[in-house]
């Protein structure tokens, strides 16, 4: 504890600062926003969001961090639409800056995921089909949508509902994603597209197709 209380003292003045907010970001997290969510695992801290819709149905395991101005929220009703939503960041899950998500399904983001700033992911859609109403105000529709483990979404990307990324994926900048995208594959794009996948034959990250066809292979 001296040890800690001495490097503590030689950092800079605004170093001292960024600590001591995150000391006390971690107070609230467990003295405020521990008894709103469904669960809070260890070692999280949750940083001014700009807002917890719906909190006890999110959970968050283990080191799990939400920084600034991040909306997570969850939708159990719209007009006569009843959901059963439950987003779920697993251990190791880093949010940065104004990361939007909104779950009205079980929404899971797999252990040890980075989401930049700027990340929307979504799982679902309003409908449209009904001329003279605001879209806003039409049903929605709710697809299955899932992060894996250790994937990387760089900053601005958008997950749109219904998409399924494998484990290890990274994601582009500002890429709108849409679709099912395999384990250890790196996707760019509007629409997202795979460039890259792990060739686990040449131990390589080779180059491929749209459908991530290796292009030897093509």
């Amino acid at each position: 504890m001296i040890q800690k209380i001495m490097l503590f003292l030689q950092l800079p003045f605004y170093e001292k600062c960024n600590y001591l907010a995150l000391v006390w970001a971690k107070v609230k997290t467990y003295t405020l926003y521990k008894y709103a969510l469904k669960a809070l695992g260890k070692s999280c801290i949750i940083k001014n969001p700009l807002l917890l819709k719906n909190a006890h149905y999110i959970t968050l395991k283990d080191r799990v961090i939400v920084r600034d101005h991040a909306r997570l929220e969850c939708i159990a009703q719209k007009g006569n639409q009843i959901f059963t939503p439950h987003l779920i960041l697993e251990e190791g899950v880093s949010i940065e800056q104004r990361c939007h998500i909104t779950a009205a399904d079980e929404l899971i983001v797999g252990r040890n995921t980075t989401l930049l700033f700027d990340v929307m992911i979504t799982d679902i859609d309003h409908n449209y089909q009904t001329l003279n109403v605001p879209i806003a105000q039409q049903a929605l529709h709710v697809k299955k949508t899932k992060i894996g483990e250790n994937c990387f979404l760089g900053s601005g990307v958008k997950i749109q509902a219904g998409t399924i990324l494998g484990k290890h994926c990274v994601v582009g900048a500002n890429a709108v994603v849409r679709g099912e995208f395999p384990d250890y594959c790196v996707i760019v794009g509007i629409p997202a597209k795979i460039v890259k996948r792990y060739d686990v034959i040449t131990k390589q990250w080779e180059k491929t197709d749209a459908k991530g066809n290796f292009k030897d292979e093509i």
